[in-house]
């Protein structure tokens, strides 16, 4: 079990897109803040979030809801798209290096179902519990 700090990241789903569903089938799941371009809300999950305290990294740890997922990979510009946009592309393929520049890559599980107040909540790992 590890340690865990006071959460990095923590955002709450406020809409689900209905397009969705098929990228959660495909182990994707696109984030963007309530206000996004109607264009993207089509696919997208909508969220309000309190901005990150510090850079997403490989070996942080996701929670979604009590569901707990590695970060393997971050893309470069990942953490500016959250913090500046809202957006967040997370894929959960294992990925060590990201496909594209905003990826942010959990390991290789099956994500769960999105779903209007969902959270999802990043966090430091600060070494193993006994």
């Amino acid at each position: 079990m590890h340690n865990l700090t006071a959460p990095i990241c923590q955002i709450e789903i406020t809409s689900v897109g209905p397009l969705a569903g098929e990228f959660t089938d495909h182990g994707i799941w696109v984030l963007f803040h309530e206000q996004a371009p109607e264009e993207v809300a089509e696919f997208a999950l909508l969220h309000r979030a309190v901005p990150p305290n510090e850079p997403l990294a490989p070996g942080q740890l996701l929670t979604i809801d009590q569901e707990r997922y590695t970060i393997t990979a971050v893309g470069a510009v990942a953490n500016e798209n959250l913090v500046n946009l809202g957006h967040l592309v997370l894929k959960a393929n294992g990925l060590e290096q990201p496909e594209l520049p905003g990826d942010v890559c959990v390991e290789a599980r099956e994500l769960p179902r999105p779903a209007v107040g969902l959270c999802l909540s990043v966090w430091a790992v600060t070494g193993v519990a006994p």
